[in-house]
């Protein structure tokens, strides 16, 4: 289910650039959204050139959302994990964002290979922070434990004002995404994509992969939460994650594809928007082309009337007495 990488890459490319002319001493003051409405602001300023100020504003989190300190929980200690001393967390943030980080780029490592990763770390700092509660869930799962002040219900923010459910438990974690989409069209695609993807997640080939289902009604695990957040036009997905998904490696997949998951389902009922789009404009063009096929040639037909002869016949007295 990989379809988005875990780096914003405009991201990454302004900091390889900015990492490799630290002695040109350019400023630097951009502004960008990625999906979901995470925006980001980087800025360098002439008067410190090797220093970079990175900004990260946050969907707007759901009143059912929990978050410390304008993040979500477990959020710093991720960031601390993740940069280490290279990154410094600015308190307060600049604002209109939940989050700034300060790097001092000449203190990067001097290793091509170790600077290019710790870099594509900093790009990923929308995995990192919006990951971070669903990370401390997975892992604990992984240990087959529950930490004690993990509610039953989490609520987790992955887009504005919208929030998906996890309920852990030792043994396994059940999520639930209410699926929302704003263009009727749209929701009849996802309602469409959402139940074959349910079918095929079925098949033989797929026997590994979490157990997923789908619903118009919300499953009994939500009914407890309110229900304007149950607003889903597009039904619900309920995926139950075990240990053996977040062993090792796949929990880094596992966290990214669960926080991206409304994003995947999306692009996918785009692509189909537009697959759909160009087929039917090909046979509009198909048809326009047949009837074009199907007119008389004007000229020909202007040549024809003008090489026709009539003669007259004239009668004379004789020859028209019969009449």
């Amino acid at each position: 289910m990989i379809l988005l990488q875990s780096h914003s890459r405009f991201l990454l490319q302004t900091l390889l650039n900015r990492a490799q002319n630290l002695e040109k001493g350019v400023e630097l003051d951009h502004h960008w959204v990625e999906f979901d409405d995470v925006r980001y602001h980087i800025q360098v300023s002439m008067k410190n050139p090797h220093v970079l100020l990175l900004s990260v504003s946050l969907p707007t989190p759901s009143s059912e959302t929990i978050f410390v300190c304008g993040l979500p929980f477990g959020a710093i200690e991720a960031i601390k994990a993740a940069y280490g001393n290279l990154v410094q967390i600015l308190d307060p943030p600049r604002d209109g964002f939940n989050l700034t980080l300060k790097i001092n780029l000449s203190k990067l490592p001097a290793n091509q290979e170790q600077k290019h990763a710790f870099l594509v770390k900093v790009a990923s700092i929308r995995e990192v922070v919006l990951g971070a509660p669903l990370r401390v869930i997975l892992e604990h799962l992984a240990a087959r434990t529950v930490a004690l002040d993990m509610d039953p219900l989490v609520a987790l923010v992955h887009r504005p004002n919208e929030s998906f459910f996890l309920f852990p438990q030792a043994d396994k974690v059940t999520v639930v995404y209410p699926m929302r989409f704003n263009d009727s069209i749209d929701i009849v695609l996802a309602t469409s994509f959402l139940q074959e993807f349910v079918e095929a997640r079925r098949t033989a080939g797929l026997n590994n992969t979490p157990p997923c289902s789908w619903s118009l009604t919300p499953p009994l695990e939500l009914k407890e939460v309110p229900a304007d957040a149950l607003s889903a036009n597009a039904g619900f997905v309920t995926f139950v994650i075990f240990p053996r998904h977040v062993e090792g490696q796949k929990l880094d997949r596992t966290v990214w594809n669960l926080s991206t998951f409304h994003a995947y389902v999306s692009y996918h009922v785009k692509c189909s928007e537009g697959f759909m789009h160009t087929r039917m404009r090909r046979r509009v063009e198909s048809l326009i082309q047949a009837l074009n096929r199907a007119k008389p040639d004007a000229e020909n037909s202007k040549k024809t009337s003008y090489n026709r002869s009539f003669k007259r016949l004239v009668c004379d007295a004789h020859s028209c007495d019969g009449f």
